[in-house]
């Protein structure tokens, strides 16, 4: 979990509207057109990060486990509310992974979930900024991205 200030509240009920850093390289991407593919994502994302820290010498078991728990809840959000296919993109900048998921429906802005009563689904995206360093979002002519960032060394 990804360590917040003592006193920090989070009050933003909104995303930050942006693409992720700019100079981020990408390491792998995955095509998704239904829900029947997250375990597999989650295998090749798992085994992408930690092929990655076997190369940077780093141990990113928990950064890992966030990283695959992040990117299965966003790409349930762009399977079940987006239009396919949904693509999850690895990336990566000198000290940041970046999750970015893709879909095809314009018409709706990522929102977060109001005060739903816990089991009732919506809380994706405040899990997302909860593991992760910032979770942002952008349109392009096609596509609208969710992303998140991770560190690289814990």
């Amino acid at each position: 979990m990804i360590n917040r200030p003592f006193g920090h509240q989070e009050r933003v009920t909104e995303l930050l509207t942006s693409p992720p850093p700019p100079q981020a390289d990408g390491l792998h991407a995955w095509a998704l057109s239904d829900s029947t593919e997250l375990r597999s994502l989650r295998a090749r994302l798992r085994q992408a990060v930690n092929a990655f820290a076997a190369t940077d010498g780093a141990a990113l078991d928990e950064i890992a486990e966030n990283m695959v728990l992040v990117a299965t809840e966003l790409a349930t959000n762009a399977i079940r509310h987006g239009l396919p296919p949904v693509t999850v993109r690895l990336l990566h900048t000198a000290d940041q992974f970046v999750i970015d998921v893709a879909d095809h429906d314009l018409s709706a802005v990522p929102e977060l979930a109001g005060t739903r009563p816990p089991g009732a689904g919506g809380r994706g995206l405040h899990l997302a900024r909860a593991l992760s360093l910032q979770v942002g979002w952008y349109a392009t002519d096609t596509t609208k991205h969710v992303w998140a960032c991770f560190p690289i060394h814990p």
